[in-house]
């Protein structure tokens, strides 16, 4: 036996004003996408915005059902949307900000599970990492080169 240890480096930022400024207009297009959210559920509203190697920037916010599995995260509603309207061009960057109705959100919210593996697919496929921005409404904000920093042992199509 041996022991194998995974690490994952992230960067973490202060506040929105020591992000690049590309970064900057991305994480406020996530803001605006947030406010949009349908979150009559968890009141918990997400954004997402994605930059794409064509200057594109498509967005995505969580969207609840009452048959609570048929909901969608802001992460895949972005990256599915980008999938079916811009299948061939690479994602570059990924913004992504959450706010709740019952409390202020100061901590940086990563994808959950499934939208990290849906990231990863999108990852894979284009065979380039994609970073990733995450905060709350306000505070600091975390970047990942990849989304292998978030899901180290990934699950691809090299696994089927």
């Amino acid at each position: 036996m041996k022991e194998v240890e995974i690490t994952s480096r992230l960067m973490v930022y202060d506040n929105t004003d020591e992000l690049p400024e590309t970064i900057r207009v991305l994480m406020q297009k996530a803001v605006e996408a947030r406010k949009n959210a349908y979150a009559p559920y968890s009141r918990f509203k997400v954004g997402a915005a994605l930059l794409l190697e064509n200057g594109e920037v498509v967005i995505g916010n969580n969207q609840e059902n009452a048959s609570y599995p048929s909901g969608l995260c802001a992460e895949r509603v972005a990256v599915y949307h980008a999938g079916a309207r811009y299948p061939d061009v690479k994602i570059r960057a990924m913004a992504i900000s959450a706010a709740s109705d019952n409390r202020t959100v100061l901590t940086p919210i990563p994808p959950c599970g499934a939208c990290r593996q849906s990231l990863a697919e999108y990852e894979v496929k284009q065979a380039e990492p994609m970073e990733l921005y995450f905060m709350g409404e306000t505070g600091k904000v975390v970047k990942a080169a990849s989304v292998k920093d978030l899901l180290p042992l990934l699950f691809d199509k090299s696994n089927l």
